[in-house]
């Protein structure tokens, strides 16, 4: 691939009848959480020139670039604000955001419009707010049930409140909603772990996320960590806390269509539409700090600090960091390690003769089966999935 460090963006032409995904990322945050390394700001981080009002107004001009850039203008069939915490733009806020999406970009009837929000920072008003803004999914962070577990990660909800914003959202109108979770803390017993199952499917939500946590360089649980404070997750833990995660949900009529993704058996409607595009390596514009973006095999990301970014685009530039031109290997070479984690798995036309090899070698292994022409990962194999992904991708 070629990479290059702010340099102009050029797209290549695309297909105007191809639907686009928008990503808009909230860079704020109330408080950081020891685990996370994501780009986000508390406000004693931030300068004068990042406001939630000045980045609204950048994120305006960045759109209406966009736009320009896009011509003509393709349709939006999903739209994903993320963080960051948006919900502490309140439904106004995030009313705005959509009201900016819609006076550059077309979208879709049927269009999937998810927000991120923190339970801490939610009520019944705030839903229905968003609902009438035009939002049709709500993904909350709850990450456990266990208050000491929520301790270790440096959250700010009390246990409950997870639980009671996915009720509220629900009982607001929102048919799909989502629960967050991590597994894996230091601390957390298998006992915690079925507790926050058992809250999660008390909440009657169509879609669950779980990850494993991952202890990231610069974060304050590293530091933690590498001070003996705690221990380092346990990649033996990690794999029967899938598990019980995988049994609990799957006996509750939810199926995985994605390694660390669950949704309403039978309702593909319950998936995340969103992520489905990144998956299926589609069009998405990023939007905001650090947002990344994909148009026709060029991939770019933008400056990381809300100063920075809103002050280029004050000068009328794109806040580019950084372009990538994938290749048809690298193009291949993702095709490959995100397709494979979807329960629908990878058809075999997309690999080389090589690569067919080792996938009989994975089937016969018992990491993968063979599926109507295509590799889908066994149970044993999702718990490999990246070295099943390595060894496919034979050089």
């Amino acid at each position: 691939m070629t990479v290059t460090q702010q340099q102009p963006l050029v797209l290549p032409s695309c297909d105007p009848t191809t639907p686009l995904g928008l990503y808009v990322h909230v860079p704020f945050c109330a408080t950081r959480c020891g685990y996370c390394d994501f780009n986000t700001y508390t406000a004693g981080e931030l300068g004068a020139d990042s406001s939630p009002e000045q980045w609204h107004v950048a994120l305006d001009v960045e759109l209406a670039i966009a736009a320009d850039r896009l011509a003509p203008v393709r349709p939006v069939s999903t739209v994903f604000v993320g963080g960051g915490t948006p919900s502490l733009l309140g439904a106004d806020g995030l009313a705005g955001v959509l009201d900016v999406v819609r006076r550059y970009f077309d979208l879709t009837a049927d269009v999937e419009i998810t927000t991120e929000s923190n339970p801490e920072s939610t009520s019944p008003e705030f839903f229905e707010g968003l609902l009438a803004a035009g939002f049709t999914r709500v993904s909350l962070g709850m990450q456990s049930a266990a208050p000491h577990v929520l301790a270790t990660l440096d959250r700010t909800h009390t246990p409950g409140r997870a639980v009671a914003a996915a009720q509220e959202a629900t009982a607001a109108g929102f048919g799909h909603v989502n629960l967050d979770l991590i597994y894996g803390t230091p601390g957390e017993s298998d006992d915690d772990l079925a507790r926050t199952l058992d809250a999660v499917l008390a909440a009657g939500v169509d879609h669950v996320s779980a990850y494993a946590l991952i202890v990231e360089d610069g974060t304050a649980l590293a530091r933690r960590v590498r001070r003996g404070e705690l221990p380092a997750p346990d990649d033996d833990v990690l794999a029967d806390r899938y598990e019980m995660i995988d049994e609990r949900l799957t006996a509750a009529g939810l199926d995985w269509y994605e390694v660390s993704n669950w949704a309403r058996a039978g309702d593909l409607t319950a998936q995340c539409r969103h992520n489905l595009a990144y998956w299926d390596s589609s069009d998405w514009w990023g939007a905001g700090p650090g947002a990344h973006s994909h148009v026709a095999g060029v991939r770019w990301s933008n400056v990381k600090h809300p100063g920075r970014y809103a002050v280029s685009l004050r000068d009328g530039e794109l806040p580019v960091a950084m372009v990538e031109e994938l290749t048809p290997a690298d193009q291949h070479t993702e095709r490959v390690m995100l397709g494979l984690r979807r329960s629908v798995g990878l058809p075999l036309s997309e690999l080389d003769s090589d690569e067919r090899v080792q996938a009989v070698a994975t089937t016969d292994a018992g990491l993968t089966v063979l599926r109507d022409d295509r590799v889908v990962l066994s149970n044993r194999g999702r718990l490999l999935a990246d070295g099943v992904i390595r060894q496919l991708l034979v050089d």
